[in-house]
């Protein structure tokens, strides 16, 4: 009896140290496998912030008016699209409030072009406007494409357009001296003719 206990120990031994390096192999493996896991945690936690960065980032530029924003000769920042620069600084914009009202108050020669995206008579006229703008080398002019009776007039568009008294698509209207109209033209212009007026304005 006693025999056979010994041998039962001796069985037992043996198996349980031929286990125990098999054992040990796998606990360094998940060793090995808990600290991959943690590198890969922070590397995503690294691209994470990455991320949160490149968004930082696209906010503030969006917030800055990003690419499309422009600046003239004096200083003055706009936001809006660029249609056609000039050689001196000189914009013509798609219409946004905040650039008109910051044309207004650094008291530039503001240029209002009445635009309806339904009119054959603004869709010939207004590249005559945008070719006149990249010809000008005037400084203290902005022009701006106001949207007059169509699926894309604001608010503000309609407030302008009755402010000025706009009783029609591809109407001129100038201002100067902080706002004061000076000239409004219903009739359609040429290119000469527009740099005529804009030259002979400032």
């Amino acid at each position: 009896m006693i025999a056979l206990i010994a041998l039962a120990l001796v069985v037992a031994g043996t198996v349980y140290f031929n286990l125990r390096p098999e054992g040990e192999i796998m606990m360094e493996k998940g060793s090995e496998m808990i600290e991959e896991g943690d590198a890969m945690m922070k590397e995503g936690e690294s691209m994470i912030e990455e991320g949160d960065a490149m968004i930082k980032e696209g906010e503030s530029m969006m917030e800055d008016g990003g690419d499309s924003s422009a600046m003239s000769s004096s200083g003055v920042s706009y936001h809006g699209d660029v249609l056609a620069e000039g050689q001196n600084g000189t914009f013509l914009l798609d219409f946004n409030s905040q650039d008109y009202e910051n044309a207004i108050a650094n008291e530039k020669l503001v240029v209002l072009y009445f635009y309806a995206n339904w009119c054959p008579v603004c869709k010939a006229e207004f590249p005559k406007m945008q070719d006149a703008f990249k010809e000008l080398n005037e400084e203290g002019v902005v022009g701006f494409r106001v949207n007059y009776n169509d699926n894309q007039t604001d608010d503000y568009e309609r407030g302008l357009a009755k402010q000025f008294g706009v009783a029609y698509q591809h109407t001129k209207v100038f201002l100067k001296n902080g706002g004061e109209r000076i000239l409004k033209a219903p009739d359609s212009w040429d290119k000469d003719r527009y740099i005529t007026e804009i030259t002979n304005a400032l």
